[in-house]
């Protein structure tokens, strides 16, 4: 699959962006698979544990995606998947121990890290999640990434593989 970015300087922004609603696009028709929703939201949180040399690190830091088993976030520190971190909600000073499950890009806000909760709290994150049972609205036509981004009007574009601007294969 390739992905089109504009050759600008704003390009890790923008390809960052579209990478996301692609991601966000191509996977939601498997989003019946998932054990939860996912909601697209800033939330504050605070993160501990131990970096790559082991030595303990504590940083505040903010959400991009949530969902009641984990979610995606900044931070600062150098890790590595299947390192344990535990995630504080300072609104709520309510602590939840996760495992890192994915690493993406890193940029001037950190490196995108999952994080996957050992144990269910499908409430830390203060936000009611829609129920498995509840109906799922119709399948919207699939939009595939050159497809949107065909509509924006930009003179200079490439084609870039989109492995390389993500860890998944």
């Amino acid at each position: 699959m390739f992905l089109d970015t504009w050759t600008f300087p704003a390009v890790d922004s923008a390809s960052r962006a579209l990478h996301d609603i692609c991601m966000m696009l191509e996977t939601e028709s498997k989003s019946s698979q998932r054990r939860s929703s996912r909601v697209f939201t800033r939330i504050p949180v605070r993160a501990t544990g131990k970096d790559l040399l082991g030595k303990k690190f504590q940083e505040t830091s903010h959400t991009i995606v949530i969902n009641a088993h984990g979610g995606l976030l900044y931070l600062q520190a150098e890790l590595q998947v299947g390192a344990d971190v535990v995630l504080i909600n300072p609104a709520t000073e309510e602590e939840q121990d996760c495992r890192i499950v994915y690493l993406g890009e890193t940029s001037e806000k950190g490196t995108r890290v999952g994080v996957e909760f050992l144990s269910p709290s499908p409430h830390f994150w203060g936000v009611e999640f829609a129920p498995q049972d509840w109906p799922t609205r119709a399948a919207p036509r699939p939009v595939h990434c050159r497809e949107f981004l065909a509509s924006f009007k930009c003179p200079k574009k490439n084609l870039i593989a989109l492995s390389t601007l993500s860890n998944n294969p």
